[in-house]
């Protein structure tokens, strides 16, 4: 029976970049095929080199602008993805970018950092919401190690999980001024964080150093 079992749950199991029935079911959708570009541009709108997908996985390393985005928008959404750094990388996921040539003062980056084992994180480290709330723990996994993210935007409710622990919730509307944290800190946004679009591109940042994502799906939610 034991064996059984197993067989069904490898049967069940998508492989990487593929949706499972029930993820289907539930309204998951695929960003990412693992074999080609579609559905992927850089900051000029162009599609993306075709040597920037690496076995199965997105590397934005090298792209004009340093970064690479969606071709469509979301604004409330469950984003899902697996990533894996070098060592040394800086990286990020981008949320809600209104402009491709101004994402860091457009939309809100989910910082992907070196940073593991790090006894204190910051509001640079992985898994912070850059520049406006850090980690409440360090999950983060050592460089050539692949890690699970989740980002859920749903309003002015943002929450982050890095490998199955919350470690961001943030509500961007109590951001009432311009260089200004909900608590009270100091940030880099030229304009309140209540103020940001709703909506906007998924971007995947090069600072200069290889990053590789793959299983990137979304689950568009109702506001």
């Amino acid at each position: 029976m034991k064996h059984v079992f197993l067989l069904a749950l490898l049967l069940c199991s998508p492989n990487d970049n593929e949706l499972s029935d029930q993820e289907t079911k539930d309204g998951w959708v695929l960003l990412f095929n693992g074999k080609d570009q579609d559905g992927w541009v850089d900051s000029n709108a162009v599609a993306l080199k075709p040597e920037m997908i690496q076995d199965g996985a997105i590397n934005p390393h090298g792209a004009a602008g340093h970064m690479v985005y969606t071709k469509e928008k979301y604004g409330n959404f469950v984003l899902a993805c697996d990533f894996k750094i070098s060592k040394g990388c800086n990286s990020g996921v981008f949320i809600r970018t209104g402009s491709m040539k101004d994402p860091v003062q457009t939309g809100f980056e989910v910082q992907v950092f070196d940073s593991a084992g790090k006894e204190k994180v910051g509001k640079h480290d992985s898994g912070a919401l850059y520049d406006i709330v850090a980690p409440s723990k360090n999950t983060m996994k050592p460089a050539g190690e692949w890690n699970h993210m989740e980002i859920t935007a749903n309003g002015g409710k943002v929450s982050i999980a890095l490998n199955g622990e919350k470690i961001v919730e943030c509500d961007l509307d109590q951001g009432t001024e311009p260089g200004k944290s909900p608590d009270g800190t100091k940030n880099k946004f030229t304009k309140a964080l209540k103020d940001f679009a709703r909506e906007g591109h998924f971007g995947l940042q090069d600072h200069g150093q290889d990053c590789w994502f793959k299983n990137l799906k979304v689950k568009p939610l109702k506001g």
